[in-house]
């Protein structure tokens, strides 16, 4: 089995600041990239960024600038810094990975937290 467990949703103003979490825990044998995704009321599900075991990045235009990603390899944890943060970004946010289980090191499968809504005021 394996999990990820988000963290650091919230209420913020416009123009606040917030950082989410994202743990992976279980049977894992190694994992690939991770990234965050949003989904609005009404909207399809949005890449918001991702990041790969070896850090390489990528961001969604309407966030570059704004949010950072990052990876701590060692714990299984996948961050995101968000600055300048708009109303547009009221989503819930969902972290995403790529991991290889143990029991099945060769297969790579795509696991997804439950989801944290962060929520921007005007």
């Amino acid at each position: 089995q394996v999990h990820l467990v988000e963290s650091g949703g919230g209420l913020v103003q416009a123009g606040g600041s917030l950082r989410l979490s994202c743990a992976a825990s279980g049977s894992i044998f190694s994992i690939n990239a991770m990234g965050w995704y949003r989904q609005a009321p009404g909207k399809e599900r949005e890449l918001v960024a991702t990041i790969t075991s070896g850090g390489s990045t990528n961001r969604a235009d309407s966030v570059k600038g704004r949010f950072t990603i990052s990876r701590d390899n060692a714990n299984n944890l996948v961050s995101l810094q968000m600055n300048s943060l708009k109303p547009e970004d009221t989503a819930v946010y969902y972290c995403n990975a790529r991991i290889r289980p143990s029991g099945y090191p060769l297969s790579e499968l795509v696991y997804w937290g439950q989801g944290t809504q962060v929520t921007v005021s005007s």
